[in-house]
Order: structure tokens, then sequence, then C-alpha cells
């Protein structure tokens, strides 16, 4: 496990309740995932919001739950709510006297890292995403049969991840591409808002393997309206160079949005 201190103010909202209210939270990576989380001090918890859980702790959705030992699971209460097993400690000397609280989508309300919302999981420091129009040749395909033609894609390098390749809607064939109700959120983009499952020749569904934000962060405005593919489950060349499937967080079902 690394770890990292942060002289971010962090406060975490049930409701209007805050539970969460630190100035001394401390970033740490799970050895098995890609982005960091919280771990405050106990004392930075409200008074009886953390009761003890009962019951076998969850095991998915496994983005959001620990990678390792714990001693002690909680629940967190707030007047007539309780969020089950939403928060835990954490059985390793790194973040000894301190508590991780969940940010699970659907426990906690609102997290703020001083006085902006973010949501999803912290804010890696060292995170970059970059957004570059380009004029090369991208291809996407689906056992053979091209779903996706363009020359003007915008290239999204985000650190850890493929790269994605962000197509304007006209260059993506209508017929390959069916509307489907996910959304979801990154700290860096914004909200995906648009998601679509891609039809195979077979007629077979990739489920939710295309997806669009309407108005990402202005740091990554340049993909705005622009569909991109996950490339775990689709096949794409760039300037006819077929590019190998990657193999990342997103290659399992159980990380992507559904």
């Amino acid at each position: 496990m690394r770890t990292e201190p942060c002289g971010k103010w962090v406060r975490g909202f049930v409701g209007d309740t805050v539970v969460v209210d630190t100035r001394d939270p401390l970033l740490f990576w799970e050895d098995r995932l890609p982005v960091p989380f919280y771990a405050v001090p106990e004392g930075d918890v409200a008074d009886g919001v953390l009761q003890p859980a009962t019951g076998e702790p969850p095991r998915q959705p496994f983005f959001f739950l620990p990678q390792g030992p714990v001693s002690r699971w909680f629940d967190v209460v707030v007047g007539d709510r309780r969020l089950p097993h939403a928060a835990w400690i954490r059985e390793d000397p790194a973040l000894a006297g301190r508590v991780v609280v969940s940010w699970q989508p659907g426990l906690l309300d609102r997290w703020l890292e001083e006085d902006e919302v973010v949501a999803g999981h912290p804010r890696d420091p060292y995170h970059r995403v970059d957004a570059l129009p380009s004029s090369r040749h991208v291809t996407v395909s689906v056992d053979g049969t091209v779903v996706a033609d363009s020359h003007h894609p915008v290239l999204l390098f985000e650190t850890h991840l493929p790269t994605r390749y962000y197509l304007p809607v006209e260059d993506v064939v209508r017929s390959a591409v069916v509307p489907a109700d996910t959304r979801s959120h990154c700290p860096y983009k914004g909200d995906a808002d648009r998601y679509w499952d891609v039809v195979g020749p077979s007629g077979d569904r990739l489920a939710d393997a295309a997806w669009s934000y309407s108005t990402p962060f202005p740091a990554v405005s340049e993909i705005a309206g622009r569909v991109a593919f996950y490339n775990e489950l689709v096949d794409i060349t760039v300037d006819g160079v077929p590019q190998p499937r990657p193999v990342s967080p997103f290659s399992d079902a159980e990380n992507r949005p559904s």
C-alpha cells in the first residue's frame, strides 16, 4: 500500500449532515486498484455516526471495497438512514488510527474537496488527462464489421489507462449502436450522460461499450458530444495499424458502469 499526506479540507455528507470533516486526510492506493481513497482520523468522523455492522460484508462493487484485511466494519447511521458496511478500519499499519468511509455512489450523498464537489473517488495528484484533436484515421470494428470510421478523432490520454478515441457522432454507424440507460461520473472528465450498447454482425450486443460526455469539464472540452468505445471490447485500427486490445481495470465487467 502506498500513502501520501494531503492538505485538502475534505467533507462527506449524508443529506445536510456532515459525517466526515477533516483537514488531515491521508491518500492511499490499494495494491489492486489504480485510484486513491482517503483514510481519515477516527476523531474526524461525527460522534455516533459509526455503528458496528452486522452480517456479512459486501463482495460487490469490487471497485469501492477494501482490497485487504479489515479489522472492523461499520454502518454509517444518520437519523433514520442506515448505510450498511459504509466504513471500515483497514488492517494495515500505514492506516493506523484512521477509518475509511466509502465513496461508493448511493451511500454518502456528497463529498467536498475544499468547496468543490468531487464524486467517484478522490482526485489523484499524479493523474493527468489530455484531450488532443488529431487527423489520424481511426476505425472501430466488432467481429470484422466496421461500426465507426473517422479522420477527425480527439485522442484522450489518461494516466494508467488506454488511449481513448473520441469520434464525431456522424462517423459512427447508427444501426450499430443502441441507446442504454447507463450513466457514470469521472472525477477528471465529468458526467458521461449517454451510453450505447454496440451491436455486432451476429446481433449480439456489447453492453455499455460506447459513451459520450455532453458537457465535460473544461480541461477536456474537446471531447464534448463525441463517442468513445472501450478498446478492451472492440477492435481499433489507427492509420491502418491494428491496436492490441489493452488490459485495464475496465477489462473486468464488474468495474465498468452498468
